[in-house]
């Protein structure tokens, strides 16, 4: 199975710790530090970025939405025009952008860039956040407009002909795009919640979970399979994660500590910058009783980061030396996981390391697969 490896992205410095390594940037005379620094746009740090992932292996890097950030269509189309390989898996709302012309975006974005597009359907979490975008709705009500904008967003990029819809949220008289993708473009979706699973299982080719242990990811998959079932889908499967390698799983320790100490200190500032409340996501919830259960998961899944922030998005690590958490990583595949969304705690510096863990993991599973394909164990 082919192990697709998805990054980050972003348009100014920014991490919960800070430059945890001590080395600086040489894109920026700010070091990436736990409040964004300089501009909120920062062209040559994007495209430096950008340069990293491409560099290190990475198949796509995530564009990332929240209420305040920049457009991220404008953002993906910098990367991609900035990359010769690279994707991108763009993250987007429903509920904020007609699905007829969010499919033609999508469209118009992968026919500048062929196969290099995916989108991240996120559904929102945060009741707040959503409210500042006007957006006043419940989160059951917000599944249910996800599921037909879905629906509509398909039908869009399919259809020959003109088509009419009409549901409790979208009423549509004669739609039909002038520019449709000559490959369906990925949709990649999360959410841990029944409502999720539910829409996701209908939906999804990819459906993305954060770093749990081995058995809840397990479960996890079992769910969204048993959803996806009766539409005659067998989505792929993503798992989200913070790898803390180091030459020796000591010297990863240390990191680790240092990263904890800088998160314990500046959690609050990121708070208050971002202004987002993770506590009524499930997902969220989860990482929280993980953490509470143990530190340590598994061989190396550390939960002290996600515990110290709140279980704020992807915040559990993997702390070992290059060759465990390429090992810890493989454990993912083995359950049928696809996909491994890795990001460090100083993104720029973490992107250009990360490629001796792609390098591994790629090889440790082909070897695995020329093994299997050979009849042995």
């Amino acid at each position: 199975m082919s192990v697709e490896f998805i990054g980050i992205t972003a348009t100014q410095p920014v991490s919960e710790t800070g430059n945890a390594s001590g080395a600086a940037d040489a894109v920026s005379t700010q070091s990436e530090s736990g409040a964004p620094s300089g501009a909120v746009i920062q062209p040559g740090y994007l495209k430096a970025l950008a340069t990293a992932h491409e560099e290190a292996g990475f198949d796509r890097v995530l564009v990332a939405h929240t209420s305040a950030s920049p457009d991220g269509f404008t953002v993906a189309d910098q990367v991609l025009t900035h990359t010769e390989r690279l994707g991108v898996l763009l993250a987007h709302r429903p509920g904020f952008v007609a699905p007829t012309l969010a499919a033609r975006k999508f469209a118009t974005l992968d026919a500048f860039h062929p196969g290099r597009v995916a989108l991240h359907v996120i559904t929102g979490g945060d009741d707040a956040d959503q409210a500042r975008d006007g957006d006043l709705t419940d989160k059951p009500t917000r599944y249910r407009r996800t599921d037909e904008f879905l629906q509509i967003v398909r039908r869009t990029w399919e259809s020959a002909e003109p088509f009419d819809h009409e549901g409790e949220f979208y009423t549509v008289r004669g739609a039909l795009s002038g520019v449709r993708p000559a490959e369906p473009i990925p949709v990649y979706f999360g959410g841990a919640s029944d409502d999720a699973v539910r829409v996701g299982g209908r939906h999804a080719d990819v459906y993305a979970f954060w770093g749990e242990p081995l058995a809840g990811i397990a479960d996890r998959i079992r769910q969204v399979r048993t959803a996806a079932a009766p539409h005659g889908r067998d989505p792929r499967f993503s798992v989200s994660l913070r790898p803390i390698p180091a030459a020796t799983e000591a010297e990863a320790w240390q990191r680790a500590a240092e990263i904890l100490r800088l998160t314990r200190e500046r959690v609050g500032d990121l708070r208050k910058q971002f202004n987002l409340d993770h506590s009524a996501q499930q997902g969220s919830q989860r990482l929280l009783d993980y953490a509470d259960q143990a530190e340590v998961h598994d061989k190396r899944l550390w939960t002290a980061i996600a515990k110290a922030t709140g279980a704020a998005g992807n915040s559990t690590a993997l702390v070992g030396s290059y060759e465990q958490v390429a090992e810890s990583l493989l454990d993912y595949t083995a359950l049928g996981v696809s996909t491994l969304l890795i990001r460090g705690f100083s993104p720029l510096e973490d992107a250009r390391d990360y490629g001796a863990l792609v390098r591994l993991v790629r090889e440790q599973s082909a070897d695995t697969d020329a093994l299997v394909g050979a009849g042995r164990p």
